[in-house]
């Protein structure tokens, strides 16, 4: 049962990693995942077969999920991204009272809102250039740096709550590319981008995990920042129709998902 869930949890990850607007770190927070992957990525060889134990199954799903949903994510954000948008949202609010009680396991201190403040800017920040696209690298000029770059950001992207790689993608002109190299298994393509992203996920890991230790309070109010402003981008809007309706109905299935998921931990450590 667990390794599907863990399976189950990598496929709801490689959708983050992948669909605009939704941020990989956001999901890894509201299934209660991201403490743990961090602490996994950044000490690889403490406890080895325990995190291999753990990651495996999550790697597998997260895997398997970039290769079947990079055309599927695709197509129902192009055509039924209100449904979808909405669906999201719901697995992000419902963590929310499991989020707080978290952060503030070891106490709170006002001054945890500055950094919980500026992360929420720097979301709000990448969702106002959503709507603004440069060209850095055209589709016929793909060069290894190029390829390196996009891997970190996507690793970026994946590791830090709120952040979406695919809005980054977006904006530098290279979504298309990118999505479509990973629909096609391009390996001289995907190679050099899987390796920019490895490196980029083991960084950010690292200097993640460190933070939790030395600045706990901090650490978690920044995540929370993060995870609520990545609610913003994606947010469709509200009107009276079958859509929006449908979309009112996913968000509530959601809420209830993502409060079920995020009291699984919990309710298997009582057991043990």
């Amino acid at each position: 049962m667990q390794f599907l869930i863990g399976f189950l949890q990598g496929l709801a990850l490689s959708i983050g990693a992948i669909a605009p607007g939704v941020s990989g770190g956001s999901l890894a927070v509201i299934f209660g995942l991201y403490g743990r992957i961090t602490e996994a990525i950044a000490h690889v060889f403490k406890n080895f077969k325990e995190n291999l134990k753990f990651f495996f199954p999550i790697a597998l799903g997260g895997g398997i999920g970039v290769l079947i949903f990079s055309n599927l994510i695709t197509y129902l954000f192009a055509n039924y991204s209100v449904e979808v948008k909405y669906l999201f949202i719901g697995l992000i609010l419902g963590t929310f009272p499991s989020l707080f009680k978290q952060a503030n396991i070891k106490g709170f201190k006002y001054t945890y809102l500055i950094p919980f403040i500026i992360t929420l800017i720097v979301t709000i920040f990448f969702a106002v250039l959503d709507n603004k696209t440069i060209d850095v690298a055209p589709n016929h000029n793909q060069g290894v740096l190029h390829l390196l770059i996009y891997g970190v950001i996507i690793g970026f992207g994946t590791i830090i709550p709120g952040i979406s790689a695919s809005f980054i993608l977006m904006y530098i002109g290279a979504y298309e590319f990118v999505i479509g190299s990973i629909a096609s298994l391009d390996l001289p393509i995907l190679i050099p981008i899987g390796t920019g992203f490895v490196l980029s996920i083991i960084l950010f890991a690292k200097l993640i995990n460190l933070l939790f230790r030395k600045v706990y309070g901090y650490t978690n109010y920044a995540v929370l920042g993060f995870t609520i402003g990545s609610i913003i981008p994606i947010f469709p809007g509200f009107t009276i129709d079958l859509r929006h309706f449908i979309g009112l109905m996913l968000f509530i299935i959601g809420i209830l998902i993502s409060s079920f998921l995020s009291g699984y931990e919990k309710r298997e450590k009582k057991k043990a």
